[in-house]
């Protein structure tokens, strides 16, 4: 679920990318059995604005930092009322040719890629997801392994309290404070370093404007929990803990078609600052 390296410069994007990037489940009340993606038909398709719908799918969309690409597959789990999904995503490509962030970073080169495995029981609403990250540009990713609970409907809204744990990983890891990078006596680690372990927990939530226009709200608290004195103590921008955001509105095209705007910032990182992209996804 998160991208950290947690006291390097470039940190913020990598963990906002990581972390709030909704997941996506089957809907609880309307599945009895887990998807056969091969015999979907129309009145079988997903509906899209649920966080919990797994379904076979493809994305395409432009960021600030590139273009991203996303493809997701239905699996059988072999689990009564269980279904399954694997995703990857690729993200940031051609960021220097079509990329607007401010960021004198942004290059042509991939910044990440993502798997995420998710899982979900139709008899209780619930699900669980591993999510593996990597992030080039910072040399840093994480593992990790999170729950998800669909709530009952509140009228238009809807909430999925989520919580997780995961290890964070680093390639020349930095074990210093914000001064000490400052002045540069950073203690660096060569080669591959695992700096500690993290605890996450927060919602995703939806609110149905229309049958075709709905908004997602999504906050998420991540905090250090273990390892290195220095990541502990400053591992999410110099601090021990982060609240990240993520706000999305989306449109349904068609049954199968949407586009979907989001942001992601945090409490050091104002919204006009923050991340910004927009994207398609078409269910097959």
């Amino acid at each position: 679920m998160l991208t950290i390296n947690p006291i390097r410069t470039g940190m913020y994007a990598a963990i906002i990318a990581a972390t709030l990037s909704s997941p996506t489940f089957a809907e609880e009340e309307a599945n009895t059995t887990a998807v056969d993606t091969a015999a979907q038909t129309e009145e079988e398709l997903q509906d899209m604005s649920d966080p919990l719908a797994i379904f076979t799918q493809a994305g395409f969309g432009f960021s600030d930092k590139g273009i991203n690409i996303k493809y997701g597959a239905t699996y059988a789990t072999g689990k009564e009322n269980t279904a399954g999904m694997q995703l990857v995503e690729i993200k940031g490509i051609g960021g220097e040719a079509v990329g607007w962030s401010g960021n004198n970073g942004r290059d042509n080169s991939i910044d990440s890629i993502r798997y995420r495995d998710f899982q979900v029981s139709f008899d209780n609403g619930r699900g669980r997801m591993i999510d593996l990250d990597y992030n080039f540009d910072t040399d840093s990713g994480s593992g990790s392994y999170n729950f998800i609970q669909a709530l009952p409907k509140f009228g238009p809204v809807q909430l999925f309290p989520l919580a997780g744990l995961g290890v964070s990983i680093a390639n020349n890891y930095q074990y210093a404070t914000p001064e000490e990078l400052q002045t540069g006596e950073s203690d660096v680690r060569d080669g591959i370093s695992v700096p500690g372990v993290f605890g996450a927990v927060g919602m995703y939530s939806v609110i149905k404007a229309t049958d075709k226009l709905w908004f997602n709200y999504n906050p998420i608290w991540m905090s250090t929990i273990g390892g290195s004195d220095k990541y502990v103590d400053y591992g999410f921008a110099g601090k021990g803990d982060i609240l990240l955001h993520e706000a999305a509105m989306s449109y349904q095209i068609n049954p199968r078609l949407n586009v979907r705007y989001f942001a992601n910032w945090n409490e050091h990182v104002d919204y006009v600052d923050g991340d910004h992209r927009i994207e398609f996804n078409y269910q097959f």
